[in-house]
């Protein structure tokens, strides 16, 4: 990775811009839902590292605006509409398919009546339009291949539209409305069609469209190009377009320079991960099967890199970044499959680590940032992010990464690398993230466009009281404290481990300490459960949300309390059969569309799931599981997205589409592989050569399961698991490559 003087700008300087804030303006990072677009659960998506595009189910992407479609790169729009029609009309879909950078739309053309007697019937033009991403060069190219069906040659008469504004993210969200360039007018030098944008940030945005022949009608007034496609029976004729997309800085001295995207660069990985071994399941459930297979390719796609270093990025189209809490989250999720990417996360979220303190981008010394943005509104700082650190828990899941990545590699190496940062963010956790001097880590934003809300749940309306009040900050959340206790016990090994005995003495004190207030302090008698937060004067929240579940995850909670939550937790005004629901169906503030107030969150429920088994409660993380992959089954493609709605099994058959939720979405996509080896019962020791198998449960539906190649330091074990006539689960080794001792423990009867 390249150095980085603090402070320094990623790009050109620029003159400060205008911060006074507007109403819309207001609405940047406060807002309730992710976008105010249309709904984009239909959308076509493909991704090749920073650039993305979305499109509907015939390839195009409609002209008219207030949609969240089109083609994106350093977080800009590049284009916002490109419309295929043939004989003026829309072609006819028959079947879709993508796949990481690539997909593919199989077209026919309806009934087309060119002239007073001349009519090509539908279905007689077979249409295969193919598009690839790619990203070195950030551009798409498109071939179009028509095949005339017929018997007789026909010329087709086709048409693309174009349109390019080059908005900001934040502005194709709808929360921002300011024009702050200037588009060009339109260009064409021969078969080349120049769309571009002179950026208030110095930057010419750019799209040059390149057809592989020459049109027979360009209409540079609408960036539009017609062809006349002449046919022959029973003949392929290919078409092909190449969108290639450029950014040039402009200097003070007027000179210009081509962009390199610097905290966004796209290089090659310091190790080529996709040769190395890579854990596989597969098992008797075809249902199962699929949902992992997409899982696997979803994050797969999502996979980016900044200098080299890979990580996954949150979630297209409106977090295609990084983003602290997700990055580490996704990576602990995939560290029994991909441990590579959970090391070189580490070292990111370490690298962007908070060493100064900011009130306008919520930072302060040993904090790990929220999220980086590198578009014309970050670079005009009209928004914190660059980067931003309103995130109370990414600090501790960034440790909690290290030491879960500790524990299945036997590798201190990473530890020792970072241990300056590490002890950077439990100074902070210590010292700075305790507004109140209470005991507890909590939040208040200091910036004027900061995130209301900071944990997880962080749209402004998230965290409310029974009555359905907004909470007043500052706030203490009740998952971040379970996070502050399991980091505190994990970083308390390591450096055990690492022969500072001390050091763990009192980290280990600290996080007794915490778990005994947090009992006292957060446990709600009345309501079987623990409160959502404490809000300024320590007030508690009493309200039941799935926040209580993800500190079953973290182990703070005693046992007996830990099966009441369960309890709390299935109950039918949380569990919705799909999932847990993030706030209860019998709360004021409950509504089933509502980002945080009722909806469920694949991540939130495998987290709260893998609590449950901590807690030895088998059952209900199966029915948690079974719930998930039931939903899945019925999104395209078998997609968990970001995020879908609280309506029970009860009011609809399927589950019901959240209409802007990212999707593919990183933490989503790694779910139900990360419950899975928490239902198999996996705890690694990597340091001692062993593998615990504890109490393996398989999944409903599931007789046999065998996973391939999991490492475990340096070995890599396979195993077989099958469901005996008594419901118990046999665990068998298949292979093993280098020394490791497999211990199993019994199962329990179904």
């Amino acid at each position: 990775m390249s150095a980085r003087t603090r402070g320094e700008t990623p790009h050109p300087p620029i003159a400060p811009a205008d911060r006074g804030l507007t109403a819309e303006k207001q609405r940047i990072l406060t807002h309730g839902t992710p976008s105010v677009t249309k709904g984009i659960s239909d959308a076509i998506v493909i991704k090749a590292e920073n650039v993305f595009f979305l499109s509907n189910d015939e390839g195009s992407v409609p002209l008219a605006p207030g949609h969240g479609l089109g083609l994106f790169y350093h977080d800009c729009r590049f284009l916002r509409g490109y419309e295929l029609r043939l004989a003026g009309q829309e072609p006819t879909v028959l079947a879709q398919s993508a796949d990481g950078g690539t997909s593919v739309f199989q077209l026919a053309n309806p009934d087309l009546r060119l002239g007073r007697d001349r009519l090509i019937p539908r279905e007689t033009v077979d249409i295969r339009w193919t598009r690839v991403l790619h990203a070195g060069t950030p551009a798409l190219h498109d071939t179009l291949a028509f095949r005339n069906l017929g018997l007789e040659r026909i010329t087709l008469p086709i048409s693309f539209a174009f349109d390019a504004q080059f908005e900001d993210l934040f502005a194709v969200r709808g929360l921002f409305r300011e024009r702050l360039g200037h588009v060009r007018r339109p260009t064409w030098h021969g078969r080349t069609l120049r769309l571009s944008y002179d950026g208030k940030d110095r930057c010419r945005r750019s799209v040059r469209i390149v057809f592989s022949r020459m049109p027979t009608r360009a209409r540079q007034s609408a960036s539009s190009a017609s062809f006349a496609i002449a046919l022959p029976p029973r003949r392929d004729v290919t078409l092909c377009i190449v969108l290639t997309l450029g950014e040039h800085f402009t200097q003070p001295n007027g000179k210009s320079r081509r962009a390199n995207g610097r905290h966004l660069r796209a290089t090659a990985p310091a190790r080529d991960l996709a040769r190395e071994p890579r854990t596989s399941v597969t098992t008797d459930s075809m249902r199962l099967n699929a949902v992992l297979a997409r899982s696997c390719a979803d994050l797969r796609m999502l996979r980016s890199s900044i200098d080299g270093k890979e990580y996954f990025a949150a979630g297209v189209p409106w977090f295609a970044t990084l983003f602290g809490r997700d990055a580490a989250i996704t990576a602990i999720e995939m560290l029994a499959y991909e441990p590579r990417i959970a090391e070189q996360t580490a070292r990111l979220l370490a690298f962007y680590q908070a060493h100064q303190m900011s009130e306008w981008r919520d930072e302060q010394p040993g904090k790990i940032l929220h999220s980086i943005r590198v578009g014309e509104m970050a670079r005009l700082h009209l928004i914190p992010h660059t980067p931003y650190y309103g995130s109370v828990d990414a600090t501790p899941l960034f440790l909690i990464l290290v030491g879960r990545h500790a524990a299945w590699t036997g590798d201190l190496t990473l530890f020792h690398e970072l241990l300056p940062n590490i002890e950077l963010a439990l100074g902070w956790m210590a010292d700075g993230a305790d507004s109140d001097d209470d005991g507890y880590i909590d939040y208040a934003s200091t910036s004027a466009h900061g995130l209301i809300n900071q944990g997880w749940k962080d749209s402004g309306d998230a965290i409310v009281t029974a009555r359905g009040r907004l909470a007043t900050p500052p706030i203490a959340l009740v998952e971040v404290q379970g996070y502050t206790y399991l980091a505190r016990a994990l970083m308390a090994d390591l450096y055990e481990r690492a022969g500072d005995a001390t050091r763990a003495a009192l980290l280990r004190a600290q996080a007794r300490d915490l778990r005994a207030r947090f009992e006292r302090d957060f446990w709600i008698a009345s309501l079987g459960c623990y409160a959502l937060a404490l809000e300024a004067g320590q007030r508690p929240l009493s309200v039941i949300t799935s926040n209580a579940g993800q500190a079953l995850w973290t182990g703070i909670v005693t046992s007996p309390r830990a099966r009441r939550v369960a309890s709390r937790l299935m109950a039918p005004d949380m569990f919705s059969g799909w999932g847990i629901r993030t706030l209860s169906t019998k709360a004021r503030r409950y509504n089933p569309v509502a980002y945080h107030l009722g909806t469920v969150w694949p991540h939130d429920n495998a987290l709260i799931a893998t609590g449950f088994r901590r807690y030895g409660l088998d059952r209900e993380a199966r029915r948690v599981f079974a719930g998930l992959v039931r939903a899945a089954a019925h999104f395209p493609s078998f997609r968990l997205p970001e995020v879908f709605a609280g309506f029970s099994t009860d009011e609809f058959t399927t589950p019901v589409r959240y209409p802007v939720a990212c999707h593919p979405q990183a933490w989503a996509s790694g779910s139900v592989p990360y419950l899975l080896i928490g239902l198999l019962g996996l705890e690694p020791d990597a340091f001692a050569g062993h593998l615990r198998v504890v109490r393996p449960v398989l999944p409903d539906g599931v007789s046999r399961l065998e996973l391939h190649d999991l490492p475990v330091g340096r070995a890599r074990i396979s195993l077989g698991f099958r469901r005996t006539t008594n419901g118990r689960v046999e665990v068998e080794p298949l292979s093993t490559h280098g020394r490791i001792e497999l211990i199993i423990e019994a199962s329990r009867g179904a």
